[in-house]
């Protein structure tokens, strides 16, 4: 599951959403602006920023860490180091706030960040262990539905919806649950999907987004000979806005050759780019995947 993609637009939606996750949030909640940042010199890049107003509070960098790295406190020191050195003049103070799906997914050695974990400069944050906390704000119970077994996704997507049609903001909601559930059943069709969880995804952000990418990308380069139109240029387009946001700027080599993937190449891409680190395990892949 694309889940930066997922968790990119919940905190978009609403910055405050980090907050109901740590014990001790600044006052000036409403305040906070989200941005997803790359840190140029070295190509990394911050899942996201949460920005204090009039540059004068707490800067907190979050991660979604969905996938085992044993080094990825080391990436990630680093690239919050850079963030800090650049942009000082933006914040008095920081914090990092991690979240995991479970303990399991943390990487072993946690030595280079021992001081750090128990200044409290770093949360950790493992959705398993916040299932069972009740109430939980819908924002919450979003999170946690990327982490559900199939069965148990269906079950709570449904919940959702009915609880997300009672409020005024419903329908973005009813959005989020479906681009999690499109996401997560990528073999079903959306005929499938709409069946599952009882609503119709015609009316959703997340289909009309990729009928409108999907005729882009048609119109700039025509259609490939033997490639299923539709679903080929919706693919291809998702694929390249999630290495975008992931590496910054693609030079024009890696777009030619991402283009030049057959459908199955893409599908195989899409799942092969959650384990990405670098640019360079992308270029190695299309390389590997001519």
């Amino acid at each position: 599951m694309r889940r930066d993609t997922i968790f990119y637009q919940l905190f978009q939606q609403s910055p405050s959403l980090l907050f109901d996750l740590i014990a001790n949030p600044p006052p000036n909640v409403a305040g906070y602006t989200f941005e997803s940042v790359e840190v140029k010199e070295t190509s990394f890049r911050l899942d996201g920023v949460f920005l204090p107003p009039e540059n004068s509070g707490i800067v907190y960098f979050c991660e979604i860490q969905f996938q085992k790295d044993n080094c990825f406190y080391e990436r990630f020191n680093s690239e919050t180091a850079i963030y800090t050195y650049r942009y000082r003049d933006k914040f008095y103070d920081w914090r990092s706030i991690v979240i995991y799906p479970s303990r399991s997914v943390e990487q072993e050695r946690l030595e280079v960040v021992s001081d750090l974990l128990a200044s409290g400069r770093i949360t950790r944050i493992y959705l398993d262990e916040l299932s069972n906390i009740e109430p939980q704000p819908l924002g919450l119970e979003l999170m946690l539905l990327t982490t559900l077994n199939d069965d148990n996704a269906v079950t709570k997507a449904k919940s959702l919806i009915a609880r997300s049609q009672q409020l005024p903001d419903g329908r973005a909601i009813i959005d989020m649950i479906s681009t999690i559930m499109v996401y997560r059943f990528t073999s079903l069709t959306r005929t499938e999907v709409e069946a599952m969880i009882g609503i119709t995804l015609q009316e959703t952000r997340v289909y009309q987004d990729a009928k409108a990418e999907g005729k882009a990308e048609g119109k700039a380069e025509g259609k490939a000979e033997g490639i299923s139109e539709g679903r080929q240029a919706e693919g291809r387009a998702l694929i390249l806005r999630q290495l975008s946001r992931r590496f910054g700027t693609l030079s024009v080599e890696v777009n030619a050759a991402i283009i030049a993937l057959s459908l199955e190449k893409l599908e195989e891409l899409g799942e092969a780019l959650l384990d990405f680190q670098a640019i360079t395990e992308l270029i190695n892949w299309l390389e590997t995947n001519r």
